[in-house]
């Protein structure tokens, strides 16, 4: 619990229950630290850039996600993994959102 202090949002629940708030956070924060280039294809992202982005990522997501993806080494393909499990849940969010 110590390290939800030093986080600077939640972390993605293993659910994905917030995975639509996480993308956008993550986003946001990767951009302000200009590594956004890290979680887009065909980045020429050094192996320092590469490393702090997905030490930042890895620290934003649930434990048990955290343990599921440890031998990912490249942030571009974590977020990839992470966008092709939760993916989905934006088809169920976005109709209902449109419609409020």
């Amino acid at each position: 619990m110590a390290n939800i202090e030093n986080r600077k949002f939640i972390a993605l629940d293993i659910s994905g229950k917030n995975y639509l708030s996480w993308v956008l956070d993550v986003k946001l924060h990767l951009s302000t630290k200009k590594l956004r280039h890290t979680i887009e294809e065909e980045n020429a992202a050094t192996n320092e850039e590469r490393a702090i982005a997905l030490i930042f990522l890895r620290h934003h997501i649930d434990d048990a996600l955290k343990y599921e993806y440890l031998t990912v080494e490249n942030p571009l393909e974590l977020w990839q993994n992470l966008n092709d499990r939760f993916e989905h849940l934006k088809v169920v969010v976005l109709p209902k959102a449109l419609n409020d």
